[in-house]
């Protein structure tokens, strides 16, 4: 899966999902600030992502994502290493 691919899915379920707006949607908009993304929303995206993408968020390693830019970074890094 490109790049390309995984920030096409990532915008199409935090606009689908949790009705963000498209246009709050830069790489280096954060998460929790920007995005107004909560912890009950992030219940939410570890479910999404596992069906999306298949695998499952560990935490500890989320503690320095920040950005949606890092957040399609991590999700890469992950797919990267099922293929």
């Amino acid at each position: 899966m490109t790049r390309k691919e995984i920030e096409e899915k990532v915008r199409a379920f935090l606009t689908e999902d949790l009705e963000i707006e498209e246009d709050k949607m830069a790489d280096d908009a954060k998460l929790k600030e920007d995005l107004g993304i909560d912890s009950l929303d992030f219940v939410d995206i570890v479910v999404i992502v596992e069906k999306t993408f298949g695998f499952k968020i560990k935490p500890e390693e989320m503690t320095e994502v920040r950005t949606l830019g890092q957040f399609c970074d991590y999700i890469e890094t992950q797919v990267g290493e099922k293929e």
